[in-house]
């Protein structure tokens, strides 16, 4: 996640630019999340006795646990602690889904069994992976790393699974892949979209990186969580994680890995340009339209349920890691 200049911005076609309608509600939206998101989601984990809620969240992390996993000899601490599962859970965008970021029981509608994921493209070994497949063949470590939302909220989290760059060993890229896009689970009849009006929405949810970025020891895939399977919330049974970019970036429930000679269009991109550029590394001198990135609301637990205000660091704290990748960025 080769010193290759970054690429001048994508530009998207006259027929693909989203109209004015739903440019503005996608603004009043995210607005409303900035406002309220945080304290509205945390709320229910405040009362003394446990709600019916709260059993069923709780039950949606109780999974099996990953046998004989190892911590990262690299990545196995940051400098901030570890985020409660219980909040990690409760608090999630899966747009999918719903538009809130309380959708972790609507996201329990995802079905993973006997799943798939192709690996296709400009690759001379194509491939197609269950579950298993992927668990057997690529190992597996836990990995601690930051996550950092583009609505400036923050957390670190413990994932479990395996460098990309593993897959692209596997596979074996050809000289004209240049991309790689990647595609998230997507039925109109299971995932009822996020609930506000935005028109016409690109689905399935589609990201995409440079192969650079993709063979970056830091990119990873996750199959788990605090050392069980990956929760349905968190993009079961295969999700992305580029930790120096936003989180945006890390498409869940992945069905399908391209690689491509040309940059692919992508999911918020396609939506608001002007808001998700497609490289979204984490840049505390670039404000977001609308606020500051300079910080972060890191959600913690102290006494009662809160966040901290933290400075945000630029490549999200990777720059040793990734900051080569970028030469044009000042």
């Amino acid at each position: 996640m080769s010193l290759i200049p970054v690429p001048p911005p994508w530009q998207i076609s006259e027929n693909e630019i989203t109209p004015d309608t739903v440019y503005y509600n996608r603004r009043r939206f995210l607005k409303s999340l900035i406002g309220t998101g945080i304290a509205a989601s945390l709320i229910p984990l405040n009362g003394c006795q446990k709600s019916s809620s709260q059993t069923a969240l709780e039950s949606s992390l109780q999974l099996p646990k990953l046998p004989n996993i190892q911590p990262s000899p690299v990545f196995k601490t940051v400098d901030r602690p570890i985020t409660k599962e219980i909040l990690a859970g409760q608090y999630n965008n899966f747009y999918e889904f719903g538009g809130t970021k309380n959708i972790w029981l609507k996201a329990q509608k995802l079905p993973t069994e006997n799943w798939k994921l192709e690996v296709t493209g400009l690759v001379k070994n194509p491939q197609t992976y269950d579950l298993d497949d992927l668990k057997r063949k690529f190992p597996l470590e836990e990995r601690v790393y930051r996550f950092r939302c583009v609505e400036a909220w923050s957390m670190v989290l413990p994932w479990v699974g395996f460098p990309m760059k593993a897959l692209m060993q596997a596979v074996e890229p050809t000289s004209q892949a240049k991309f790689v896009r990647f595609t998230s689970f997507y039925d109109p009849e299971i995932t009822t979209g996020p609930g506000f009006h935005l028109g016409s929405l690109p689905w399935p949810y589609q990201e995409g990186l440079r192969i650079e970025e993709m063979a970056n020891e830091l990119a990873f895939f996750a199959v788990g969580i605090y050392g069980h399977d990956l929760p349905k919330q968190h993009g079961a049974p295969l999700r992305m994680v580029i930790p120096w970019k936003y989180g945006f970036k890390g498409a869940k429930s992945l069905v399908k890995v391209e690689f491509v000679a040309e940059k692919p269009a992508t999911y918020w991109n396609t939506i608001d340009p002007n808001e998700y550029d497609f490289e979204a590394n984490v840049n505390p001198n670039k404000p977001h339209p609308r606020w500051s990135q300079a910080t972060e609301k890191f959600i913690s637990q102290g006494p009662g349920l809160s966040w901290e205000i933290k400075e945000t660091l630029p490549y999200n704290g990777y720059g040793e890691y990734v900051a080569n990748l970028y030469p044009n960025t000042p």
